[in-house]
């Protein structure tokens, strides 16, 4: 589903075409003397436009199915870091061993040791506390880490299962390292994207949204407040959309 605000940009882009291909008509009548304002020059901002649009759409999706791939990859994660414990329970490993492999395993259930505070008010200030869940996926792959430490630890620990093999838990975590990472990519990638759409449709005096205006304010001047020229032009809106 499109934001109301990539909805607007789109219709600004539309727009703009409607009202050069309208100039356009006028054939030689439109001769501003500005080069800016001049056709050649709006064909060219229309399709940097577009290009700008279609550019974000595709790098949008980019990052969508970067965010999906990650979803993937930790989406068993819980379940397989509490087998993890249960395998370690079951081998030579200490007690003490044992509690801190679960204490990594809460924190990756998203757990506290302790109860939350609860707030009595929902009009007093929340209570200063560390955040509750750690659940960040840079904090998943850490917690994850050091639950495969304490496992390569313990000699007896040598599971015949090979999704709890040690070797397959370093490959997974490697797996979760750059699922995670390219997401951070597709997002810078698609800030860009954003960056240049609005550079090329908001600039001042450069942008889209500021040609558009000037385009009016030519039309009348040269036809006159009360032409059918300016009313046409004058009709055709824009908006400049801050993000």
């Amino acid at each position: 589903m499109k934001t109301n605000s990539e909805t607007g940009h789109s219709k600004n882009v539309a727009n703009f075409k409607d009202l050069v291909n309208l100039v356009s008509s006028y054939g030689a009548d439109y001769n501003p003397a500005r080069a800016s304002l001049k056709i050649p020059n709006l064909n060219t901002i229309a399709t940097n436009a577009q290009t700008s649009l279609t550019s974000v759409s595709v790098k949008n999706t980019q990052y969508n199915n970067a965010v999906n791939n990650r979803f993937i990859a930790f989406e068993n994660l819980k379940k397989l870091s509490t087998r993890l414990v249960n395998a370690l329970a079951v081998t030579d490993a200490p007690k003490q061993m044992v509690d801190d492999a679960k204490g990594f395993n809460r924190k990756l259930q998203g757990q506290r040791a302790s109860a939350v505070v609860k707030q009595v008010n929902e009009n007093d200030p929340a209570p200063v506390t560390i955040s509750a869940s750690q659940q960040s996926y840079d904090l998943r792959i850490q917690h994850f880490r050091n639950l495969i430490t304490v496992l390569e630890s313990e000699e007896s620990y040598n599971p015949n299962e090979n999704e709890l093999k040690i070797e397959t838990l370093t490959a997974k975590q490697s797996e979760l390292l750059e699922r995670n990472n390219d997401v951070s990519i597709a997002h810078a990638i698609i800030r860009n994207a954003r960056n240049a759409r609005n550079k090329t449709l908001y600039e001042d005096s450069n942008g889209l949204v500021d040609i558009a205006l000037e385009i009016k304010k030519y039309v009348k001047s040269a036809y006159g407040a009360n032409s059918i020229e300016f009313k046409q032009v004058n009709a055709i809106k824009f908006r400049n959309i801050a993000e």
